[in-house]
């Protein structure tokens, strides 16, 4: 299992349960063997009886990855990534939780926690770190900067499991005020997508001391009304401008891919396999809709792409989230935020800090500037992009940087 380092965090130290303490990754080599082992140990199912994805994870794409995955994937690459970064464990309600934190070299850069969701991980921000921390080496402005603040989600990758019930996404953004509070920053902004939108939105919500604002690329804009109909899949509502009418057409489309995440809100107990075979894990992860297709189109084109210059996702990539996954034995344990949580999926939430909001085309849904605008009046930033889809960090790191360098920009000064 990974290592914890024995020493503390100079700068911000703490007694007894609020102590920071440096984490380091190292997994031993038989966790990788074993590993290996099971992957080639699969017992395949047949072939599915259609030709495209409406089955689920196609047999060819399971098994070109798992090939891969067994013989020439090095998770050592990944771990020497993470092991580069400052990392650190502290214990908030009970719970230990792990984070990523970055300070910046600049003068006056701006704190920011940022939200990974599911099924992702602390994986999908680490191409955003630099560019964030350290602008001028991006062609932006040191003035932009960030110092940047990365925490697994309880359940999830480094953090501790929740062993009782309790740790649903309002829990969470009241953890992760307390995470910023404990390392010194009194003002700050956070951001989120999927899992971690609804926990910045629920920041925004609390509105803790020192929360200057947030921003969202998975918006909770939806009118009550007409979540209800999508959700029944009925003919959208009359009255609806062109925009709110292809945002309606994405959330139907949505609702009908529901079956993997009504598994995890009513059963994730049941998914033994996550936690016993590889592929099993792997093609759940995979099984992801968003706007561009399903799975997500972005992830399966990723599955054929070994290598990016400008940042978009590769399968090495993909397989570093999975790998995580397994090596963390989390696969249960994060499925069981989706049973925690009984609200709706992208409905206001009653927000009212200043927010920013970057709408991405391949986005399960596209939030409507009309419906956004309603759903959070304090909106300081909205813009919709040309590329990027639902993991819009991973996919478009150096795009996603530049909109939360613009997005928050309004919101800085001297601090």
């Amino acid at each position: 299992m990974a290592q914890i380092g024995a020493a503390q965090q100079s700068g911000a130290q703490a007694t007894g349960n609020t102590a920071v303490r440096p984490f380091q990754v190292n997994f031993p080599d038989a966790d990788l063997a074993d590993l290996r082992r099971r992957i080639n140990a699969t017992k395949w199912p047949e072939q599915e009886t259609v030709t495209d994805q409406s089955q689920g994870v196609q047999l060819k794409t399971a098994q070109q990855l798992a090939r891969y995955w067994a013989t020439d994937y090095d998770w050592r690459k990944c771990e020497a990534r993470l092991k580069a970064l400052p990392q650190f464990i502290t214990e908030i309600d009970g719970l230990d939780i792990h984070f990523i934190h970055v300070r910046s070299k600049h003068e006056n850069a701006l704190p920011m926690i940022v939200a990974h969701g599911w099924p992702g991980s602390i994986i999908e921000q680490l191409k955003i770190i630099d560019p964030l921390s350290n602008p001028t080496a991006h062609g932006a402005s040191a003035s932009d900067a960030f110092h940047v603040v990365i925490p697994s989600m309880p359940g999830y990758g480094f953090s501790g499991k929740p062993t009782s019930t309790g740790w649903g996404p309002e829990h969470m953004a009241r953890a992760w005020a307390e995470l910023m509070k404990r390392l010194g920053y009194t003002r700050y902004v956070a951001q989120g997508g999927d899992w971690g939108a609804f926990v910045v939105d629920y920041m925004g919500v609390q509105a803790p001391q020192g929360l200057l604002g947030i921003h969202t690329n998975m918006p909770g804009t939806v009118p009550a009304d007409i979540d209800k109909a999508a959700l029944a899949g009925d003919p959208p509502p009359s009255g609806l401008s062109a925009e709110e009418q292809r945002a309606y057409a994405g959330l139907i489309f949505t609702y009908k891919h529901l079956a993997i995440y009504q598994m995890m809100a009513s059963r994730p107990q049941t998914l033994y396999g996550l936690a016993d075979s590889p592929v099993g894990l792997a093609a759940y992860l995979l099984d992801h809709g968003d706007g561009d297709g399903q799975p997500a189109a972005a992830v399966v084109a990723a599955l054929h792409r070994t290598s990016s210059a400008t940042g978009e996702l590769t399968r090495d990539e993909i397989l570093d989230n999975i790998t995580l996954y397994w090596l963390t034995n989390t696969g249960v344990s994060a499925s069981r935020l989706y049973w925690e949580y009984k609200g709706g999926f992208f409905n206001a939430k009653g927000v009212s800090i200043p927010v920013a909001v970057s709408v991405f085309p391949g986005e399960q849904y596209q939030a409507p500037r009309s419906w956004t605008e309603r759903a959070y009046p304090r909106l300081i930033y909205y813009n919709t992009v040309d590329k990027g889809g639902h993991f819009a960090a991973w996919e478009q790191p150096h795009l996603f940087s530049a909109e939360l360098r613009a997005a928050f920009r309004s919101l800085r000064q001297p601090l």
